[in-house]
């Protein structure tokens, strides 16, 4: 257990827990989120006094202490599955998470993820994440989409992550095999609505998302306000066929929302190769790619994506981090059949 005192400095918000958020020192790595947590746990005092109420007011120069309880163990199973790890230190680790992989256990997927995965590589050697001893998952990737993800290690790490993707500062580049080619050369996919022509090639694709409205397994394009708002910057890196019928797209977020990539390129008319929920049943042209490869393309299985890149700041050093991963065996093998 360990004691923090906090004198609130001039100005602060008038909440306690803003004011506790902007004021507690930022190598305590306590985000608004747990000190709220705290707050309603008992274990905040002002001015002696035990306050319960995360709006309570307060003021300049209010003496603050918060009890911060010894991190408990995260009920998750830790198991011995093999990691393809790229980089890792005491605050982070990051990893090339194999499609077909979970990120996180959840009813229906309670084992073979992840997080146990990362529990029994870290042997235990974890600082409290919200109070228990786990992994801080920051962000996600779809269980059949392959590649890049961050994890913390500490509550400092989590804390500096999270806030850069909830800024959307950190990097992420994604590389898919969609159908036909996202050409912004193309007047019906510019008059399609939301997207636009970016630099460089590039076309931007903006919406909201949200659940489907009949489909709860879905996400759905929504304009005027509805959903969360989304933006993917996607560029044609290679074409396929003749004429050309498939694409190597670069796909890089702005913004990280649920199935992004897969629904964006959906609504532009160019949904990736092998997706069972966005994609449809779209096949290729018999005439545009050799038997072999058309063979290849409805052989796939998965959605055609992966997490090549990422890049973030060190939220304990300050230092530009930036990794990359090359395609698995399977997208390898499947560029290399269209290709042929």
């Amino acid at each position: 257990m360990t004691i923090l005192h906090v004198t609130l400095a001039e100005d602060p918000p008038a909440r306690l827990d803003k004011a506790l958020a902007r004021d507690v020192p930022e190598e305590a790595a306590l985000s608004r989120t747990r000190l709220s947590k705290l707050i309603a746990e008992g274990a905040v005092t002002v001015n002696g006094a035990v306050v319960t109420d995360a709006k309570a007011k307060v003021a300049e120069g209010d003496t603050i202490a918060i009890t911060v309880p010894e991190a408990e163990d995260y009920d998750v199973l830790p198991q011995d599955i093999p990691l393809d790890i790229a980089y890792e230190d005491d605050d982070l680790i990051v990893v090339n998470k194999p499609a077909g992989m979970v990120v996180h256990p959840a009813p229906g997927s309670p084992k073979d993820t992840l997080v146990n995965a990362l529990l029994h590589h870290f042997g235990g050697n974890l600082s409290g994440i919200g109070g228990e001893k786990r992994p801080g998952i920051v962000h996600r990737i779809d269980k059949d989409t392959s590649g890049l993800l961050v994890v913390a290690k500490s509550d400092r790490a989590h804390h500096g992550l999270a806030k850069q993707f909830e800024k959307h500062t950190a990097r992420r580049a994604y590389l898919a095999l969609a159908h036909g080619v996202p050409d912004k050369g193309d007047p019906r996919l510019m008059g399609t609505r939301g997207i636009s022509a970016g630099g460089q090639g590039e076309i931007t694709i903006t919406s909201g998302l949200a659940r489907h409205k009949t489909d709860r397994q879905r996400q759905a394009v929504f304009f005027d306000g509805q959903g969360r708002h989304a933006i993917t910057h996607a560029k044609v890196i290679e074409t396929f066929g003749t004429p050309p019928t498939l694409s190597l797209v670069e796909c890089r977020l702005e913004t990280g929302r649920t199935h992004q990539i897969r629904v964006h390129m959906a609504h532009a008319g160019h949904a990736l190769v092998g997706d069972p929920v966005y994609g449809g049943r779209r096949k290729v042209a018999a005439s545009a790619l050799p038997e072999i490869a058309v063979a290849a393309v409805q052989a796939f299985d998965r959605q055609a994506l992966h997490a090549a890149e990422l890049g973030f700041e060190h939220p304990a050093t300050g230092e530009d981090m930036l990794f990359q991963a090359p395609l698995p065996q399977d997208m390898a093998e499947l560029l290399a059949a269209v290709r042929g």
